[in-house]
């Protein structure tokens, strides 16, 4: 893989949300699922420009949803894309790898 191929740490937390909430990855849904899960704070400008970012990479796609009944205004819904499939796996791969045979020494 080229060095831009790679994901960071925060891509990588922000793409498994996405996967996580499947057809319900709105933006503020992302940051809940990192908070809740990960137990690490994000800031939804964080958020947003990450999902700008792994879009721009073919990572995610977005698309526009109209409000519902108890919505306002419309929402931005992200999904995974094959190529953010494969980026997943290669990075957990690429972790494991790492991993293999590390004790750590505490």
């Amino acid at each position: 893989m080229a060095k831009g191929d790679y994901l960071g740490e925060f891509e990588l937390l922000v793409l498994l949300a996405v996967v996580r909430l499947d057809h319900g990855a709105y933006g503020m849904e992302v940051r809940r699922e990192i908070e809740a899960r990960a137990e690490r704070d994000a800031s939804i400008g964080a958020v947003y420009a990450t999902l700008d970012r792994l879009e721009i990479k073919g990572l995610v796609r977005s698309r526009e949803v109209p409000p519902d009944k108890d919505q306002t205004r419309t929402r931005r819904l992200y999904l995974v894309t094959a190529d953010g499939s494969r980026a997943l796996t290669r990075t957990r791969d690429a972790i494991d790898s790492m991993w293999h045979g590390v004790k750590v020494r505490g």
